[in-house]
């Protein structure tokens, strides 16, 4: 699980545009995080629908239809 520990390298491609996330460049704990709440994580998102922070499944088909 190195790609989970590489936070400087993760940032480089995080899209995460929420600018106190604490798990910014830590994609693991991301995924979790949104797992548990029943979302996504913001990567799935095109830039416009990221910035809304609204990671609801529905929102994801919305974006992508």
């Amino acid at each position: 699980m190195s790609e989970c520990v590489n936070l400087a390298e993760n940032l480089k491609n995080c899209t995460c545009s929420y600018p106190t996330c604490p798990r910014k460049g830590n994609c693991c704990a991301c995924v979790l995080h949104h797992r548990e709440a029943g979302e996504l994580p913001g990567c799935f998102f095109s830039p416009a629908a990221e910035r809304t922070y609204d990671r609801s499944i529905e929102n994801f088909l919305r974006d992508k239809s």
